[in-house]
């Protein structure tokens, strides 16, 4: 099988070792990995703003790019879901590109997803000796229906001590512009799923988006706690130990 990897904004632009541990964890079950280089951001920012005519020019670049893969993965819920739920709402007053969306949604995957569910594998052959915890990103939880696929993924790494997170399913507060527009909320929000995260004992904490580990770095960073924030894909891609 041959995928396209859609790499996301923040993995491009900060998490750059992410979309790298991603194309190794498929290589290592066997499917070959492309790149387009034109494609650029889903547009979630600008819909989630109410920026519908900005973000559906972006969306266009992005079914343009896309137009010839024949399988999409992604290392973020929260970007396969915008593609998938959110483009349809976009297009629907023009017809030949909603179905063009449709279409393009049914064959985009976020990275646990696909390997569980279409690969159907489980075990990628990881190792990694850590005590490590599980946060849910939103859009992967509620939008993609994602609550075991990651679990099963993370059960089978050789040596992680997979520990449950209280809350694991409740947001971490960053949401994109919502932590811009409403900080204090957020704030509370991450404060509380930062105790939960320091209640488990855990040395690393995972989730499938760069953007709600980006958000619970900063925390940890601000209180100095020795916790490692870990993409999905970066455990995955590991073999230490």
């Amino acid at each position: 099988m041959r995928v396209s990897l859609f790499v996301t904004c923040l993995v491009d632009q900060l998490f750059p070792q992410v979309g790298e541990a991603t194309v190794e964890v498929l290589h290592r079950v066997g499917v070959e990995v492309d790149f387009p280089e034109d494609q650029t951001c889903c547009g979630q920012p600008a819909f989630n703003d109410g920026f519908w005519p900005q973000a559906r020019e972006v969306a266009k670049q992005f079914l343009r790019a896309f137009s010839r893969s024949e399988v999409i993965v992604a290392p973020s819920g929260s970007c396969v879901a915008m593609v998938r739920e959110y483009y349809p709402l976009l297009f629907q007053e023009e017809p030949r590109l909603l179905e063009q969306a449709r279409e393009l949604g049914e064959r985009t995957y976020e990275l646990s997803e696909f390997l569980v569910r279409v690969l159907q594998v489980e075990d990628v052959g990881a190792s990694l000796r850590r005590k490590a915890t599980y946060h849910a990103s939103c859009h992967g939880l509620r939008a993609l229906g994602l609550r075991e696929e990651p679990l099963r993924l993370l059960r089978n790494v050789r040596g992680l001590e997979l520990v449950d997170l209280p809350g694991w399913d409740e947001c971490c507060g960053f949401g994109g512009v919502f932590s811009v527009k409403m900080p204090h909320l957020s704030a509370a929000m991450l404060e509380e799923k930062i105790r939960n995260i320091v209640s488990t004992g855990a040395e690393v904490v995972v989730a499938t988006d760069v953007s709600c580990l980006m958000h619970i770095a900063g925390g940890l960073r601000r209180r100095k706690l020795p916790i490692q924030p870990m993409h999905l894909a970066e455990v995955l891609a590991s073999t230490a130990g």
